[in-house]
């Protein structure tokens, strides 16, 4: 299988080549396949990203999985008021 990427990693490159395939850059690919012929075009999933995760509705709402920027995730942060009786007030 033929492999055309802006860059490679050392043992992604040793493990396509050892498997009979080849690395190859855009430019030797377009000179190889100059209108796309035979090629497949392929792309990472754009939301693996962590920061992701930290979007959405706001964390602390019900049914929220977003992920809250904060310092520590112990009793006190984010876990506290509002949430327990002996931190002011419970809801």
């Amino acid at each position: 299988m033929k492999v055309c990427a802006l860059r490679f990693t050392e043992t992604a490159r040793a493990r396509i080549i050892n498997a009979g395939g080849e690395c190859l850059t855009f430019d030797q690919l377009a000179l190889r396949a100059p209108l796309g012929q035979n090629t497949v075009l392929l792309r990472g999933p754009k939301n693996a990203r962590e920061a992701v995760r930290h979007f959405g509705p706001t964390p602390g709402v019900p049914h929220s999985h977003t992920k809250p920027y904060v310092r520590s995730k112990g009793r006190k942060f984010e876990k506290a008021r509002g949430r327990r009786n002996s931190r002011g007030f419970k809801v």
